[in-house]
């Protein structure tokens, strides 16, 4: 199952999209031990089905993938404000490690299928193809469902990027090694394993929190093999479930079911959620930005005022 997030018009009285569908999201509470009524899940900013803002230029692209047992819901924080700055992002969710729900009602949870980065990376590159079948005026959905108005033909397929988190993190490097149609990569907390030793030509970003060069001797073997422009940030306080949608989602189920604040750092650091949310809107976008679209900014250069919990790594 996959999604795409996309700048729209005319959205004035469509469905708020959820965050996940209910089904999956009943399975992924009570993995997580949430006793939280899924019909009552949260829902995003964006709208489904409404018409592709077209503005006479193509959209340029990017993937996500997921960590293990997650979902494509799971960095929709992100997502949004990438497709709310003029991006398509088709989110994946990697079918036998996540929670997702099929149109005729089944639901996939994370099973005994084990599913490893090139895996999630060989879905990443089917991805790509869909891409090019909907820039090609076709349309790629397997049950022949209707699309958006304005989504075939809207795509461009010469400008692509991607990012994941954790797992999905690495499998955005192996997809890259692989696949030249992404032309940029952000991982975010990707552990780098197995041990990657194939040279990387592109732009790639590392945002670290837990998995770290320092920590991690996976992670500092793959940045001696980025040849092209590089990049390294941390923010102080991050783990692994700072980077995400958990931030901000984890405090608030937190009051809900009587957390303690110490439960709820266990769950997602010492970063502000507030701080967490910010950091993810302005630094991924500057990212593709920079690498995509060629604008220069000066959020990458160095530390800025505007972020003081932000570092970057030489």
């Amino acid at each position: 199952m996959a999604s795409v997030s996309y700048p729209a018009r005319g959205a004035e009285g469509l469905p708020r999209a959820p965050w996940m569908t209910e089904g999956a999201l009943r399975a992924f509470l009570m993995d997580a031990g949430f006793p939280l009524d899924p019909a009552l899940g949260p829902l995003t900013a964006g709208q489904v089905g409404a018409p592709v803002h077209r503005t006479g230029h193509l959209l340029p692209v990017i993937v996500y993938s997921h960590g293990a047992g997650s979902h494509r819901g799971d960095h929709t924080v992100m997502v949004q404000e990438l497709a709310s700055h003029g991006y398509a992002v088709i989110t994946v969710d990697h079918t036998y490690d996540t929670f997702t729900e099929f149109p005729d009602g089944r639901v996939i949870t994370p099973g005994d299928v084990p599913m490893f980065p090139r895996d999630f990376a060989a879905d990443l590159r089917f991805l790509l193809d869909c891409v090019e079948e909907l820039a090609a005026g076709r349309n790629p959905d397997v049950d022949g469902k209707p699309l958006p108005q304005g989504l075939v033909g809207a795509l461009d397929p010469r400008c692509i990027g991607a990012f994941g988190w954790s797992k999905g993190g690495t499998a955005t490097a192996l997809t890259m090694l692989a696949d030249r149609r992404v032309s940029a990569g952000l991982s975010i907390d990707g552990p780098m394993q197995p041990t990657i030793t194939a040279d990387l030509d592109r732009p790639f970003m590392m945002m670290t929190a837990v998995f770290t060069r320092a920590a991690m001797p996976d992670v500092a073997e793959f940045w001696t093999h980025l040849r092209g422009w590089r990049l390294n940030i941390q923010a102080d306080g991050a783990i692994h479930n700072s980077y995400g949608d958990n931030a901000t989602l984890i405090p608030q189920a937190g009051k809900i079911l009587g957390m303690t604040d110490q439960q709820i750092r266990d769950w997602i650091g010492t970063l502000d959620p507030a701080r967490s949310v910010r950091i993810q809107q302005a630094y991924p976008l500057a990212f593709f930005d920079l690498n995509l679209r060629h604008r220069r900014g000066h959020l990458l250069d160095g530390p800025s005022a505007a972020f003081p919990e932000v570092k970057f790594l030489p």
